[in-house]
């Protein structure tokens, strides 16, 4: 399970690579494709080994996604801090929910079902949660929530905490240093795009319009169109390249 789960690993670092090109593409000026996780599959897909790639892609994130959840039932004994620890396994359960999201959604495409962007799900979502009574309430502590988790997942990487879950060691000497610094870059840029998304959830929440919600394809695009937000996003789509490189790393690499 571990090796089909650290192989999966690689296939989640991919989608974070196909997501950083895609990043990249919105900065050039190129508007049409969804710069989400789901894009990235998308992209993907239309190669010609489309099909195939995907199913593939598929099975190695449902595996990541059980590793992640047996990392998170009885995982991080090498965390010494109960609360710590706590921490690192609520991310592995996060972790293997996007896992599994982003394979369905190959495998959707795989077999040419119908997808709907992140987007609309934000927005689709954010509608039903607004109907409800204290409906904006409740959608401001999801955007707290979000907006508190970027700053988690930014935080990982300014401290360089994610180190201890690898095993140093077994990475060769000549690209220990640019794992540390990819690593870095790629959570604080990982961090900073899930941000994005909970100040957009939270303009839904004070404004009440569910349209002003959105996912990651949304939260790029409408930075992209702010002054100066194209160097920003450079930054990000620096950083999406940078977690997929430490994905890499920590398929040889992770602890446990």
């Amino acid at each position: 399970m571990q090796f089909l789960g650290r192989a999966g690993m690689v296939c989640y670092g991919l989608v974070h690579v196909l997501l950083a090109a895609l990043t990249a593409q919105v900065v050039l000026g190129d508007t049409g494709e969804k710069t989400d996780q789901k894009g990235a599959v998308s992209a993907l897909a239309q190669t010609s080994l489309g099909p195939v790639l995907l199913w593939v892609l598929a099975i190695g994130l449902f595996a990541f996604a059980v590793w992640q959840l047996s990392m998170a039932a009885g995982g991080y004994g090498w965390v010494t801090k109960k609360r710590k620890r706590l921490y690192r396994r609520c991310g592995s359960v996060g972790r293997a929910v996007t896992g599994a999201v982003i394979g369905i959604a190959a495998i959707n495409y795989a077999t040419g079902t119908s997808q709907k962007s992140g987007t609309e799900q934000s927005q689709a979502w954010t509608a039903r949660v607004l109907a409800l009574p204290f409906g904006q309430v409740l959608v401001g502590l999801v955007a707290a929530f979000v907006i508190g988790l970027g700053v988690m997942v930014a935080r990982k990487g300014v401290k360089k905490s994610f180190e201890d879950d690898l095993n140093m060691s077994e990475l060769p000497a000549a690209t220990r240093l640019w794992v540390e610094r990819l690593g870095r870059i790629g959570w604080i840029g990982k961090g900073a795009s899930y941000v994005l998304i909970g100040i957009l959830v939270a303009f839904a929440a004070i404004n009440a319009d569910p349209s002003e919600s959105g996912g990651m394809d949304k939260a790029l695009h409408t930075l992209a169109a702010q002054p100066y937000g194209v160097f920003a996003l450079a930054v990000i789509a620096v950083g999406f390249l940078g977690f997929g490189a430490y994905c890499f790393a920590a398929a040889k690499a992770h602890k446990g």
